[in-house]
């Protein structure tokens, strides 16, 4: 006898889709794909997800469960603290989902519900609604566990560097020597740090060592500010 096929329901349908992304990267997802893994024609995913963005929509609701909820009984600091480095390592069990993150112009209630939770951690510490509102402005991204890179590549950038044959090492060095020429203090700058590949989430410089260099910089410049009973010159 035939070995009974698993229920399909819209939770299997998203932890087969996040499952699924983690291993083959998220633009070889397609609805056809996930159906072929699940072992089901693609028309019986539509039950679940009416579309490919919904189906994204759900992946990020998933990724966003993965985030420990704010720890009970501790400071504002640590726990702010905690929950952004909870979601860091969330997005890297999970690389594709940085990208996916940055596209979602649909507030999802999942993606609403973080925000709020977020924004509630540094009222419940004390902090007015006006400091709050410019420190959630000032940490940006840093909530869900990346930094937005200060020289990031453009889409066409990056696939033109994709598709440019690789240069030889005299070519290399010339290049870089005409970098120092022209822009010595991005180069001292640039070469300056050998970066940890390895715990990036995404491209560029944003490894742990400068992830949690800059978000403990703004933690303390958001504690003296309260401290002080700061207020912005708009609600004074």
């Amino acid at each position: 006898m035939a070995e009974k096929r698993a229920y399909l329901n819209r939770d299997r349908v998203l932890g087969a889709a996040v499952s699924l992304a983690d291993q083959i990267g998220i633009d070889s997802l397609s609805m056809r794909r996930l159906a072929h893994e699940l072992e089901v024609v693609p028309m019986a995913l539509y039950k679940h997800v009416q579309n490919k963005e919904e189906l994204l929509d759900g992946m990020v609701e998933v990724v966003i469960g993965e985030i420990d909820p704010p720890e009970a009984d501790a400071d504002w600091r640590t726990v702010v603290r905690e929950r952004v480095l909870s979601a860091r390592r969330v997005l890297l069990r999970h690389p594709w989902a940085r990208s996916v993150l940055e596209t979602r112009t649909n507030r999802t209630p999942a993606v609403l519900d973080y925000m709020d939770s977020f924004t509630g951690m540094f009222l419940a510490g004390g902090m007015s609604v006006d400091l709050t509102h410019h420190v959630m402005h000032a940490i940006g991204g840093r909530m869900w566990g990346f930094t937005q890179e200060l020289f990031d590549d453009s889409a066409a950038q990056k696939a033109a560097l994709k598709a440019a044959p690789p240069m030889p090492p005299e070519a290399q060095a010339e290049m870089m020597r005409q970098m120092g020429e022209r822009y010595p203090n991005i180069l001292a700058v640039a070469a300056s740090m050998v970066h940890d590949e390895a715990s990036a989430v995404g491209h560029g410089c944003d490894d742990q060592f400068e992830f949690e260099f800059a978000l403990d910089l703004m933690l303390d410049g958001f504690e003296r500010l309260h401290e002080r009973g700061w207020t912005s010159a708009a609600a004074r």
